[in-house]
Formats: structure tokens, C-alpha cells, sequence
């Protein structure tokens, strides 16, 4: 029975503990300012969608650019690409401080300036969550994962509060000033990490084909598939509390920005039950019923707040809105990163972000609009509808349970010597593998092969195809295509330990004298072009 793992290990490993508790600091003064903007527009615009746009604006970028930060924090140093972001981040909150003090903002503008902030978050999330993997052992990444959600919610818990006081006591560009000053620490132990990464024999890829690598993983993954949906839906319904709680603090319960901080902090107190608590409902209940759950008391705490004009009951019912909130998105967070490979896991990563985050994005949209035109009440209502949808979605995609794959590479892939003189970039490559099969085992090996077309073609295989000899009917022929001769070695090396069991599999139902025999070859034009030569394509055993 494997040792169970203390919620607080994580912070055992010195790196991830620096991190964190750099992080929390970053995320305060996001906080402060996330106060600070919501408020100010609410001071500047009548108009509910536009204090709605507030939390759009930080979102959509997230949802625009993530799929394009995973595919780097994939390829390339993730500790500089953080640092990059937070220094980015740095100076766009030092220009909209600045032009807070100086009396310059406008309604567009300070959208404009939020959107860049979510910029720069969306740049940081990939490699920052990504590289919790490098931080801790797998065994601990659970409860890094919680422990992250913990953190942002020990901050959300009194930054608020904390941003209503400041803006109540010096103004918004108070809060923008102190969120400017909580990038130093994050940005200094980032400075100081030098993680011990293995270096790539390979090519780094080119963006555009890594985006595709991610993108074709994830589709041929149905559990992730699973995943990001249900997330989109959790996003787009449970995003109307937090879009709409300026306005809520506001009208529904006559309170400032004060209150708006205090309303803001039960909803991370809640939060922080939520992720000391998500361990010991991992081990009761499975990953649906968690995420039934959570939506479920999203709809109730939605109904809750739209029905009420107390700030204390307003409070109670974020208390259970923010435990929800972080049992379901770091329960997400958690499948996807232990459903996939460190090779491409921030770019799955970043594709979840990118439909959890465009579902809020949208959200924050239609619930303003629906506020604007309706009333606050009516569009929390309509939510709370949406989100017992949410709860029945579940019958027809029920969520994967937690991963026990072993994801590490699988190593047997040793890159043969060739006859033929390529370079990497040589191709296109194309692959035949012979099978001898006897007719009693066609049944399973045409099973195993099925899965053997989804792990070709998620690993960067084109043009699959399973061939029968009409002339002797025991040979079958695997064929697919790959662009290049380093596209073809890449395929190989992202073959994982799971995957071990199909190609055991295949191989024990082979009934040839030698193991199956692979040719490996380079298509050429008929008629060549002047400056090439027709070569002989290359043929060799396994």
C-alpha cells in the first residue's frame, strides 16, 4: 500500500517552498489590485458591464494567448520565461499606478491595463504550474497543486479586505502601487533557482508545430477532452459571482469597498477550507462526485446571493462558494497534469486554462449584459439555473479518476544507423511495420491496434493506416507518415511506460520467426527536381 502523503509535504522541498511563499505575496498585491480596479471603474462607469468587463479583461487574455505560453513553456527555459512575465507584469502595474496617481484613467483605459496584467499572467501560468512537476517528486504533486490553490486562497482571504482599505484610506492607485512592489520577491528566487532540467538531444520545435503537438494530444486524449469541457462549464457559470460582486456589495447590500474586500475574503476563506479539505474527499469520493458537488453549491450560493440584502448571509453563501471554487479547478488542474507526459504538460495545461478561462471570460460577458438589462438578482438566478446543468452534464461526461499511469519515457527507442546520408530536417519519413498474424488472434490484435492508431497519431504520426497482404493473409503492414527524420525520432522518444503494454501485447500475438520487421524509409519525387538525386529508400529490421 503505497505511504500516504501529507497534505504539507510539498513544502518540504526547499525550491517549491520559496516559490510559494513568493507567490503568495505576488498574488496579494493581485488582489489589491483586482479591488482597486473593480472599484474604481465602478466609481468612473454607471454601467454594470463595463465593472463586469473588469474581471473579462483579466481573463481573456488567458484564454487568447495560453495555448501559445504552453507551447514555450514546453520548449523553452521555464524559469525565464516566468521571470520574463513577472517583470512584464512589473512594469505594466508601475504605468497603471502611474497614470492612476496622475488622474488619467478613463473606463477603456484601465481595461487596457488590466488585459496586459492577464497578458502577463497568461505568459506565467504554463511554465509556473508546469514546473511544479520539477519542484516535486509525482508522488507530492497533489498536494502541491492543493497547496497552491491554499496559498492563493490565504491571500484572497484578506487581500481583499486589505484593497478595500487601502482604496477606501488612499485611493486606487494606492492598491496598483503596492501590487507593483509584490513582484520583488517572486522575481528574486527566480533569480536564484537553477533547476537541474535534462537537456533535449532534439531540436528545440517550432512554435507553430508545437502548438499543433498539444493540440493533437489533447483531442486524442478523451479523458483530457473530458476534462476541459466540464472546466469551460464550470468557468462560464460560476465566474457571475465573482464578475458581478462589486455590484452585489454595491446595490444588494449598500456596502463599499470595504465591504467588497470583507465579501471577497469569506469567498477565500472558504477557499482555503476547501483545499485543506480536498485530500480527505479525494479518498471518499470519487472525481465526479467532487465536481457534482461543486457546482451543485455554486447554484446554491448563487440563488443564495441573489436573494439576499445581507452582507452577513452574502458572506455565508461565498464561504461555500469559495470551497467549491477550489475543490473543482484544482482537482481539474490535478488530472490533467497527472493524465500527461512532462513533454507536453504545459500545453495541456495551457489548454485547460484556455477553456476554464474563456468560460469566465464569456461568463463575466453574459452576466453583465444580463445584470445591465435584468437586474443583478435575475442574472444570479439564471446562473444558478446554468449551474445544476452543469450538475448533469456529469451522466453523459463523467470526469476521469485520478491518473495512476506511469507517464516517464519509456526508453526503448534507440535511433539506428542509417545507410543513407539525411539531416534532421530530411523527409517526409515513412514507416511500415510487418506483422505475422494467425487468424485466432485477429479479434485481439485488431483491439490493440485501434489503440495503437491513438497513440501514433497523439505522439505526431500522419497518415495511419493498417494494411492486409492479399497475397499472404497472416502479414499485416502498420504504415503512417512522419514530416521529418527528427519528427520521426521525437515520436519515438514521447512513447511512455503506460504505452509499454500495447507493444507487449502486439509483440507476444506476432507469430513470425523474428520480431516484427520495420522499414523505415524516405519518400522522392518520380521526376526529382535538377539539384536532387532519387536515392534508394532505406530499408532495416527493428
Amino acid at each position: 500500500m503505497p505511504e500516504r502523503r501529507s497534505f504539507l509535504s510539498p513544502l518540504s522541498h526547499s525550491i517549491y517552498r520559496n516559490v510559494w511563499f513568493a507567490s503568495i505575496a505576488s498574488n496579494l498585491g493581485g488582489l489589491i489590485q483586482g479591488v482597486g480596479a473593480a472599484w474604481m471603474m465602478a466609481s468612473i462607469s454607471s454601467s454594470e458591464n463595463m465593472v463586469a468587463l473588469v474581471q473579462a479583461s483579466t481573463t481573456l487574455p488567458i484564454m487568447l494567448f495560453s495555448l501559445v505560453s504552453g507551447a514555450i513553456a514546453d520548449n523553452y527555459d521555464r524559469r525565464r520565461v516566468m521571470l520574463t512575465a513577472q517583470i512584464f507584469m512589473f512594469v505594466v502595474s508601475a504605468g497603471l499606478a502611474a497614470f492612476a496617481y496622475m488622474g488619467l484613467i478613463t473606463p477603456w483605459l484601465l481595461l487596457a491595463f488590466t488585459f496586459l496584467i492577464g497578458a502577463g499572467t497568461a505568459l506565467n501560468n504554463p511554465s509556473w504550474q508546469a514546473s511544479v512537476g520539477d519542484m516535486v517528486p509525482r508522488d507530492d504533486l497533489p498536494g502541491a497543486v492543493a497547496l497552491n490553490s491554499m496559498g492563493f486562497n490565504i491571500t484572497r482571504s484578506v487581500g481583499p479586505a486589505i484593497g478595500g482599505i487601502i482604496v477606501a484610506a488612499a485611493g486606487a492607485a494606492a492598491a496598483f502601487a503596492a501590487n507593483t512592489m509584490s513582484y520583488f520577491a517572486l522575481i528574486f528566487v527566480l533569480f536564484r533557482w537553477r533547476p537541474d532540467i535534462p537537456k533535449s538531444t532534439l531540436p528545440r520545435e517550432e512554435l507553430g508545430r508545437a502548438i499543433a503537438a498539444g493540440l493533437r494530444y489533447v483531442a486524442m486524449s478523451p479523458n483530457l477532452g473530458k476534462v476541459l469541457f466540464r472546466g469551460f462549464i464550470f468557468g462560464f457559470t460560476a465566474v457571475a459571482i465573482l464578475a458581478l460582486l462589486p455590484i452585489v456589495a454595491r446595490d444588494l447590500v449598500a456596502g463599499g469597498p470595504l465591504t467588497y474586500g470583507l465579501l471577497l475574503g469569506a469567498f477565500g476563506a472558504g477557499a482555503i477550507g476547501g483545499a485543506f479539505s480536498s485530500a480527505r474527499l479525494r479518498e471518499i469520493l470519487s472525481s465526479e462526485d467532487i465536481v457534482r458537488c461543486a457546482f451543485a453549491g455554486f447554484a446554491l450560493s448563487a440563488a443564495i446571493i441573489g436573494a439576499s440584502g445581507s452582507a452577513l448571509l452574502t458572506g455565508l453563501a461565498l464561504l461555500l462558494a469559495g470551497a467549491c471554487w477550489v475543490l473543482a479547478l484544482s482537482l481539474f488542474n490535478t488530472v490533467v497534469q497527472l493524465s500527461t507526459p512532462r513533454w507536453v504538460v504545459g500545453r495541456a495545461l495551457s489548454l485547460y486554462q484556455t477553456a476554464t478561462f474563456g468560460g469566465m471570460a464569456t461568463g463575466s460577458w453574459i452576466w453583465g449584459l444580463m445584470a445591465e438589462g435584468q437586474g443583478i438578482s435575475t442574472a444570479l438566478f439564471a446562473s444558478s439555473l446554468v449551474m445544476i446543468a452543469g450538475v448533469a452534464i456529469g451522466l453523459w461526461l463523467p470526469m476521469p479518476a485520478f491518473a495512476s499511469l506511469d507517464l516517464d519515457p519509456l526508453n526503448r527507442f534507440n535511433e539506428p544507423p542509417l545507410s543513407l546520408d539525411i539531416r534532421p530536417r530530411s523527409g517526409p519519413i515513412v514507416i511500415n511495420i510487418d506483422y505475422e498474424i494467425h487468424d485466432a488472434d485477429l479479434r485481439e490484435f485488431l483491439t490493440l491496434m485501434v489503440e495503437r492508431r491513438r497513440i501514433r497519431i497523439r505522439d505526431g504520426a500522419r497518415n495511419w493506416a493498417l494494411m492486409r497482404d492479399l497475397e499472404n493473409p497472416d502479414i499485416w503492414t502498420e504504415t503512417y507518415h512522419t514530416p521529418t527524420w527528427v519528427d520521426y525520432v521525437r515520436h519515438n522518444q514521447r512513447r511512455t511506460n503506460a504505452d509499454a503494454e500495447n507493444s507487449d501485447r502486439l509483440l507476444a500475438l506476432h507469430r513470425g520467426e523474428a520480431k516484427p520487421r520495420v522499414h523505415r524509409m524516405i519518400e522522392r519525387q518520380a521526376i526529382p527536381p535538377a539539384d536532387d538525386v532519387f536515392h534508394q529508400a532505406h530499408i532495416e529490421p527493428h
